[in-house]
């Protein structure tokens, strides 16, 4: 197949299902419709071992949707069932209202995009994008010009020529992904297509890739571990834990009104406290813990009693003893047990009688020294009483890291 260059798109209309946006920011593919999966009851072991337990997912048509979680978490077996690569045990997978779990995955309209791009090596970048359009029987006139507008949505018209082997890992990518929306599929599923790439350039392909999700309209099923990524590409999140759904929200909700102890230690640096629950009027509560009386906020019905509680390092602020502290904010005591330089901010650990400390993160406006607290000194933690929620104890265990992982730090890619 001869290299296929930009297609032009001025001064004529699209035909029926062209890969064309309808302009950056909220475009749509034209003549592809739906895209709403649902996921119902969904089951899956693998050799007696549970790998996906009754996962209950509704997708909107359209959206930037991630499956979250750590290595074994059920992700990529639950994103292998929807392309139809595992056939479930149990459940149904409806896509625009119709069960998929019998049909074969080439006639499923998905498209998948791997960790590994599978790109073949004797092929030119153009006639790896064609390679899918042959068994479709498009004519060669009409494969020319998908071929050039998915290469110019992901801005590899002028590589079109080169070989896989003549290109950048972030290259490849935009390759990958435009193999796959050259077939306008209703639904992309990406498995950590990201994950090979150094962190500077995931940060970089992250923003290009919600780019191009916006652009074409697609809804967009998106597997990662890395919990930054998942915060800053997705209209709503999964969170996934053994198997099983914890919490799904947008990034916001999920970041800031955690549901359970596993999302509130999963996602960024967390202080988690056992809690004792005393009263409850409405949307607040009072609480015992850290030997203190907390308001804090519900999102949920919680009874009285045992609990647990998060507090966001970054929405604590540190001052002196003898500082009065505002009307309607919380007080903890305690004494600076630690003091961590992270460059951009400064978090200092509080040991407040607890097991672990209470972290706070102070920005540093005013460089290294915007942390004037010594080692040993007293102070008082103060925060609002909405920055205290209150949470639902998860069967998974959660290992909370003080200082927020990293996309280099967090967990390595996993074929969950």
């Amino acid at each position: 197949m001869a290299a296929v260059g930009s297609a032009r798109r001025v001064g004529r209309r699209p035909l029926h299902g062209e890969l064309r946006p309808a302009g950056r920011g909220g475009g749509a593919l034209t003549g592809v419709a739906g895209g709403r999966i649902g996921l119902h009851q969904l089951a899956k072991s693998f050799d007696g071992v549970p790998a996906v337990t009754g996962i209950d997912l509704d997708i909107p048509a359209g959206q930037f949707y991630s499956l979250l979680g750590a290595s074994g978490c059920g992700k990529t077996t639950t994103l292998r069932m929807i392309a139809g690569f595992e056939k479930p045990d149990a459940g149904r997978i409806e896509l625009d209202g119709r069960d998929v779990v019998g049909d074969p995955p080439h006639r499923r309209p998905v498209n998948t995009v791997f960790q590994t791009y599978a790109l073949f090596p004797f092929m030119t970048v153009a006639e790896n994008v064609a390679f899918g359009l042959k068994y479709l029987k498009t004519s060669k006139e009409d494969a020319a010009r998908r071929v050039g507008e998915a290469l110019d949505l992901v801005q590899m018209g002028r590589f079109a020529k080169r070989r896989p082997a003549q290109l950048s890992g972030g290259q490849q990518q935009r390759v990958a992904l435009a193999r796959a929306l050259v077939l306008r599929p209703r639904v992309l599923l990406l498995d950590e297509p990201l994950g090979a790439l150094d962190a500077k350039l995931r940060r970089q392909l992250q923003l290009e890739l919600r780019s191009v999700q916006r652009e074409v309209g697609i809804t967009f099923v998106y597997v990662t571990h890395d919990q930054e990524e998942a915060l800053t590409m997705s209209d709503h999140i999964a969170v996934l834990a053994d198997g099983r759904v914890e919490q799904v929200g947008p990034p916001q909700e999920i970041y800031s009104s955690p549901a359970t102890t596993f999302v509130a230690g999963f996602l960024g640096a967390a202080n988690i406290f056992d809690a004792d629950v005393v009263d409850v009027s409405g949307a607040s509560a009072v609480c015992l813990a850290v030997d203190t009386r907390l308001s804090a906020v519900v999102d949920r019905s919680v009874p009285r009693g045992a609990a647990a509680i998060v507090i966001r390092p970054e929405r604590i602020v540190l001052q002196e003893p003898d500082e009065p502290v505002a009307a309607g904010q919380n007080a903890i005591s305690g004494t600076v047990a630690q003091i961590v330089y992270l460059g951009a901010q400064t978090q200092v650990h509080v040991d407040v009688g607890a097991a672990t400390t209470l972290v706070v993160e102070v920005p540093n406006n005013a460089g290294p020294a915007s942390v004037t607290h010594a080692l040993g000194s007293p102070v008082t933690c103060v925060c609002a009483h909405d920055a205290v929620r209150v949470l639902q104890r998860s069967p998974t265990p959660t290992k909370v890291d003080p200082v927020a992982p990293s996309a280099d730090e967090e967990l390595s890619p996993s074929s969950a």
